[in-house]
């Protein structure tokens, strides 16, 4: 079941891939059409922009996630505890040992990332080394070791780098507006009819709900994630209570101070603490409560 689950999380992402890309290409030709009156030159400058953070991401995805938290890389030396659980939670996940960071932060969180099994690292906020025990650090490495083994981390720099990239395409509308780009549309308004306008009104729209589409699907995919990582973690460590205890502490705490919002969906628990709305389309994170009721059922 579990080899299922990563086999197809690995298709997830050639998915995610095409649909993110799909996305980005539509925002620069809408972004085009309207600043520039050509679609063409905007699906240019969309697939320039996707491909230089794609290359970012992919290449360097640790050290470029690790440095938008305020992560420092540590050794075995300096932090020996943390770097043995981190050891012991590879070596029975079967991947190999990732690099291991601290972001001095006092609230209790951590996260992975990385390309792949081999080029992974996982990081912990000084806070939780504070506020847990060994058991529930366990439990809390063990959950990101299986993010690790099951390919989320994959999954999630690729989406991370693609929001990366209709971020900067709408940053790029939006200065092109205010310094007066697109002011010779109003002078072939009349030229087009309707349909003009009708194109016009659908790119504005695109260019400014397009962000909100990606991180919609971005946060979704993390909290699908969530919960295979808490069950994955169980299997590492045989020992649920640890992680129910530690998600306890985490979800008792104040935000980060610096933690990156477009980092948040790979943390544990939501870094940011956003107050929840009427519906959970947004959340980065399923309820810390559900996940505690599935793990006290295992």
């Amino acid at each position: 079941m579990l080899f299922q689950q990563i086999a197809r999380n690995k298709r997830r992402t050639v998915y995610v891939m095409i649909g993110f890309s799909f996305l980005v290409l539509l925002i620069g030709g809408a972004l085009g059409y309207f600043f520039y009156d050509s679609a063409i030159s905007g699906l240019i400058l969309a697939a320039v922009v996707a491909a230089i953070y794609m290359g970012m991401m992919i290449s360097q995805s640790t050290s470029v996630v690790m440095r938008m938290n305020h992560a420092h890389e540590v050794t075995e030396a300096e932090q020996p505890e943390l770097w043995h659980i981190v050891e012991d939670m590879a070596l029975v996940g079967k991947v190999p040992m990732p690099k291991v960071y601290i972001i001095d932060d006092p609230s209790p969180n951590a996260f992975a990332t990385g390309n792949d099994p081999k080029h992974a690292a996982v990081a912990v906020t000084s806070g939780i080394m504070e506020r847990l025990n060994r058991e529930e650090m366990e439990g809390v490495l063990g959950h990101e070791i299986s993010h690790v083994r099951n390919y989320d981390i994959r999954l999630q720099t690729v989406a991370l780098a693609l929001s990366a990239a209709i971020s900067m395409l709408v940053n790029i509308g939006m200065r092109s507006f205010w310094w007066g780009g697109g002011r010779r549309r109003s002078n072939n308004n009349s030229e087009g009819g309707n349909m003009q306008i009708i194109l016009l009104v659908l790119s504005l729209v695109l260019i400014i709900l397009g962000p909100l589409a990606a991180s919609i699907a971005q946060m979704a995919l993390s909290r699908n994630r969530e919960y295979l990582a808490d069950a994955s973690s169980v299997e590492l460590t045989r020992n649920p209570q640890g992680l129910i205890t530690a998600l306890e502490k985490i979800s008792d705490s104040k935000p980060m101070k610096e933690a990156d919002p477009t980092s948040s969906a790979l943390y544990i628990s939501d870094p940011l603490r956003k107050k929840k709305g009427f519906s959970h389309l947004f959340d980065t994170h399923p309820p810390i409560e559900d996940r505690i009721a599935r793990l006290q059922k295992m």
